[in-house]
């Protein structure tokens, strides 16, 4: 009789953000392992679907459904299961209405033990949202780790914020220090998301974050998609802040072959296509643009960071949302949003490729016509550039993103800030000096790709296994997996061999 395999059950918040890190880590857990572990992915029924397209033939990945009626939490529109088709100012909605899944949860997971012989599984990893999983855990009596898509130092600077908000008092521009991770430094007002600044207490975000963040004292651990050598500073914080172990077994990144795309179909462009216009430019030479998959700019903004990207002179491919106050997954009218004949004076020169709601980003960052990113400097968009040695121009949007910024230029010095939020008022000449500030061959532009370039040796050696060499992200992965079966042989009562 075959050995029955230990489970790893996977729980991330509906958001593409938060699904793509936990399948990246659950595939490279089963390859890593060669199927050792049984590896069970929850999530509500539409973003099940979606990803049954996204795993490979060969994998063996259980996508279990949960149900979710969206339309019985009040303000959520019917079939609201993925944040990505939501205007942002419902996402806090979502993360409240989400929590009611605990239950449904615990009763899921019972079922699991039953269809497995009654054998409890290794370990539940749950999302940083979702930190009532750590409580299902702990009453089961199974393994619990909180899984990160965000960077440490990031995320160690949201923690503190939401945990001391709002009896931390700041005003106007001031700079202040947080009181419990003074590592970070200043941090001005205009680097805080609109929904701390806004914080009272009663907001919907600070009731949904002071009922999820107490909960991660019930876990027994978290695990970091970065690798050690450049994100410590934050990692301490979280060992010291919660006594928790901390594993940081990153970056783990997605294949592109591997993302879900629901409701993408309209308007893509094809690695292919990409591929010649990128094959057409000179090495170093091609801007990438995207801010993420839920966030955009303004109409305002929009217009002069076309015009920026004209009077720059470089090559760009932009990711084209509708800006703020539109529906970001409705076709994108350029006409309307662009400056008067942009799209076909970029078409017709060959510098600039305009591409409706979603680009192979893997594949434009790996290819050596890039030189920089433009980006809103979520965590997944910054690994997968560092990764590729691609420096970074920081456009944050929300969450810690903004803080994700700060580590950025402050700590690594890999990116050159552009703005802040989709409200502040941009420039078109201040867009255009700092892109060619990060693109030309100045000394600042220099150091910071030299940087960048660093970074990816780094992340190269972290992730290495093989003539003997075991990266510090390797061995992470190893003392994670061996700790979640240390605690059940403890518990079972069995003996080391």
């Amino acid at each position: 009789m075959a050995e029955t395999k230990e489970r790893i059950i996977m729980f991330p918040f509906t958001a593409q953000g938060h699904i793509i890190p936990f399948l990246a880590l659950a595939l490279h857990i089963e390859k890593k392992t060669r199927g050792s572990y049984a590896m069970t992915f929850v999530n509500p029924t539409k973003n099940i679907m979606n990803l049954k397209s996204s795993l490979p033939p060969s994998s063996s990945i259980h996508l279990l459904e949960i149900p979710f009626d969206s339309s019985s939490h009040g303000q959520l529109p019917p079939g609201a299961e993925n944040c990505d088709a939501l205007p942002y100012h419902l996402v806090p909605h979502l993360l409240q209405a989400s929590a009611s899944l605990k239950p449904v949860f615990k009763e899921l997971i019972t079922e699991q033990i039953k269809v497995d012989n009654g054998r409890r599984p290794l370990c539940i990893i749950g999302d940083i949202f979702f930190g009532w999983t750590a409580s299902v855990a702990r009453e089961l009596g199974i393994f619990h780790v909180v899984f990160s898509g965000a960077g440490a130092f990031g995320l160690a600077c949201y923690y503190s914020l939401w945990t001391n908000l709002p009896r931390l008092k700041f005003a106007g521009d001031d700079e202040f220090t947080l009181p419990d991770f003074q590592e970070a430094s200043k941090i001005r007002r205009t680097q805080l998301p609109l929904s701390m600044v806004e914080a009272d207490g009663t907001d919907s975000w600070s009731v949904f974050q002071n009922s999820n963040l107490p909960e991660w004292v019930n876990s027994d651990g978290i695990l970091f998609n970065s690798p050690e050598e450049f994100d410590r500073i934050g990692t301490l914080y979280f060992k010291r802040k919660l006594g928790l172990s901390v594993w940081s077994i990153g970056p783990i990144c997605l294949p592109e072959q591997s993302r879900p795309r629901a409701g993408k179909e309209d308007g893509i462009v094809s690695p292919e296509l990409c591929k010649k216009w990128l094959d057409q430019k000179p090495v170093k030479s091609v801007l990438y643009i995207l801010f993420g998959s839920i966030n955009t700019i303004s109409a305002a903004q929009m217009s002069q960071l076309a015009m920026a990207l004209e009077f720059s002179g470089k090559n760009f491919i932009w990711v084209v949302r509708p800006p703020t106050g539109f529906d970001i997954n409705s076709d994108f009218n350029a006409e309307k949003w662009l400056p008067e004949g942009f799209s076909e004076r970029m078409s017709e020169s060959g510098r600039g490729l305009l591409v409706q709601k979603w680009a192979p980003q893997v594949e434009i960052l790996s290819h050596p016509s890039v030189s920089a990113f433009l980006s809103h400097c979520g965590w997944n968009s910054v690994i997968e550039s560092l990764s590729r040695g691609v420096p970074l121009l920081g456009w944050p949007m929300a969450g810690e993103q903004f803080f994700n910024v700060k580590f950025l230029m402050e700590e690594l010095g890999v990116c050159v800030e552009v703005a802040r939020g989709n409200t502040c008022e941009v420039k078109q000449e201040d867009i255009a000096e700092k892109i060619k500030v990060v693109m030309d061959e100045r000394e600042k532009g220099k150091d910071t790709r030299r940087k960048a370039e660093k970074m990816k040796e780094t992340i190269m050696a972290a992730t290495k296994n093989e003539d003997g060499w075991r990266g510090s992200s390797v061995k992470a992965m190893d003392a994670f997996l061996e700790a979640a079966l240390t605690r059940k042989v403890v518990e079972n009562g069995l003996q080391f061999n």
